[in-house]
């Protein structure tokens, strides 16, 4: 399937009129920005026990730009789970039952901040201000 049926695709299962097509890809654009920036700050931080809150605050940031946003963080957030499902038992050396549980509390966090509720509730202490 080529970009241009795939993206007309996609506006059909969503049902994103022909008027806001533009706005959403916009949306998704800024969105998927914002994913990526919580991912950088995460790395950079390297903070324990901070995963969770730059979860929630990717996802956060994102649905805050719109349904476009809100859907480039689900989608980025549910490639993200799929992908850690398959190398964290050989990079991280994490059990089958140890990913299926950070991947349960990880969709808990993505779903607060794609909600619209505080990322900060996740924030753990001592974690700069500068994220």
């Amino acid at each position: 399937m080529n970009l241009s049926t795939g993206i007309i695709f996609c506006f059909l299962i969503l049902g994103v009129s022909s008027q806001r097509w533009g706005t959403f890809l916009k949306e998704a654009g800024q969105g998927a920005k914002d994913m990526w920036r919580a991912y950088r700050d995460m790395k950079e931080a390297n903070y324990k026990g901070a995963d969770k809150y730059f979860h929630a605050r990717g996802n956060y940031d994102a649905a805050q730009r719109g349904p476009g946003g809100a859907w480039a963080a689900k989608v980025i957030s549910n490639a993200r789970e799929n992908i850690q499902g398959i190398t964290d038992p050989v990079l991280k050396g994490m059990t089958r039952d140890q990913v299926r549980e950070d991947s349960k509390a990880d969709q808990f966090a993505n779903e607060w901040g794609r909600s619209g509720k505080d990322p900060n509730h996740f924030r753990p202490p001592g974690l700069p201000d500068k994220y």
